[in-house]
């Protein structure tokens, strides 16, 4: 399946393909200094410098099992990583941005990572505990989760806005899968879309303003790859979503943060149709 690595202007709406590749690739992350974004494919990590676009391999060690649950840190020298290769449920280390040897960061399993505080302090991620789906944060040096957003439903891929005072999610909790916040404390949770659309993975844009999601057709069950979906943004206060573009994709298509540090484009993955 052809993947397409495409970078979107906000302003304008135009659109770049930076990489073509017959690899299934996903969820792309863009470095602090703009320079490059980092992708997985086939159970590893891959860099595409944005000067001369290729699939540069990042050394992560042992961890050679990764899902698409990958990230950076605000001042870029740590990444992330969700990975099932030494005891087969996903598991949340670190290791540095140039490659090495990963540090586990939760002792429970199993975790799926998709926030940094923007302090660099904090993780947040989606766990199952007792049974249940949640959001849950960790400092970055491991040591004891809280878990911020629970209570019934299934709750998924969270992300801080840029001040840190809230952690966007999505949940099914009382309906279809939509779009919620909650204080970083665990406190005031809002539901902020009601729409017909399912719902997933919103990011907040690094000026605060705007918060970019993938939406799934009606009645989708979870995050399934290889729908007609949609990427659409909402005001950071709520309000009326819009469209954004219209693509063959869903999972992997932007699971985890994928603004450039300038709030001004994103970057996602597209996949071929089958013939």
């Amino acid at each position: 399946m052809m993947s397409s690595l495409i970078i979107h202007d906000l302003p304008s709406g135009d659109e770049t393909i930076v990489l073509e590749t017959d690899l299934l690739i996903e969820a792309p992350n863009w470095t602090p200094d703009g320079a490059a974004l980092i992708v997985n494919g086939d159970g590893r990590l891959f860099r595409v410098p944005l000067d001369r676009p290729a699939l540069v391999a990042i050394d992560t060690g042992f961890a050679t099992r990764l899902n698409n649950d990958h990230g950076i840190s605000p001042d870029g020298s740590m990444l992330v990583i969700s990975n099932h290769t030494v005891i087969g449920q996903s598991c949340i280390y670190t290791l540095p941005s140039g490659g090495g040897e990963p540090r586990r960061v939760t002792a429970n399993t199993p975790s799926w990572w998709h926030g940094w505080s923007p302090d660099g302090r904090t993780l947040a991620y989606t766990a199952v505990r007792g049974g249940a789906f949640g959001i849950w944060t960790i400092p970055v040096d491991g040591g004891a989760e809280t878990c911020i957003a629970g209570g019934g439903g299934h709750h998924d891929g969270p992300d801080y806005t840029p001040d840190g005072e809230w952690v966007w999610f999505n949940s099914d909790q009382g309906g279809s899968m939509q779009l919620w916040r909650v204080r970083a404390d665990g406190t005031d949770r809002q539901k902020m879309t009601e729409e017909h659309a399912v719902n997933w993975f919103p990011h907040p844009s690094p000026d605060g303003a705007l918060v970019l999601y993938l939406a799934y057709p009606p009645g989708t069950d979870g995050h399934p790859r290889d729908l007609d979906v949609e990427l659409r943004v909402i005001p950071a206060g709520g309000g009326e979503s819009r469209r954004i573009a219209s693509l063959f994709g869903g999972q992997g298509t932007v699971n985890v943060p994928c603004w450039s540090p300038d709030g001004q484009r994103f970057a996602y993955v597209r996949y071929a149709r089958p013939a």
